[in-house]
């Protein structure tokens, strides 16, 4: 069974930053996407980034030049700094893993990030 650790998260002010660690473990497939998603209340769970195990990566559209995910080549983690935050990045974030070739779909437990003054 595959497993998700996510750590970091928290409390923050408008404009200052975090990051969020998450890492899987157990038997993965090489060929995979990680990522995060967040989920604000009342509203759907969005992407927020992910990166792909031979080292490309994606983003939402409301965090493209504020966040930044890395992730090393074929490594099973990967680390999510969040700059300039802003009140409407409060939000459940969640670490996903989805393998491309089996289609297996994991998720993480999830972790709080709130941004208010």
């Amino acid at each position: 069974q595959v497993e998700l650790v996510e750590s970091g998260g928290g409390s923050v002010q408008p404009g200052g930053s975090l990051r969020l660690s998450c890492a899987a473990s157990g038997i993965i497939d090489a060929v995979n996407v990680m990522g995060w998603y967040r989920q604000a209340p009342g509203k759907e769970r969005e992407l927020v980034a992910t990166a792909h195990s031979s080292g490309w990566s994606n983003y939402g559209s409301s965090v493209k030049g504020r966040f930044t995910i890395s992730r090393p080549f074929r490594e099973s983690f990967v680390d999510l700094q969040m700059d300039s935050l802003e009140p409407e990045d409060t939000a459940v974030y969640y670490c996903n893993l989805l393998e491309l070739h089996s289609r297996r779909d994991f998720w993480g437990q999830g972790t709080q990030v709130t941004v208010s003054s």
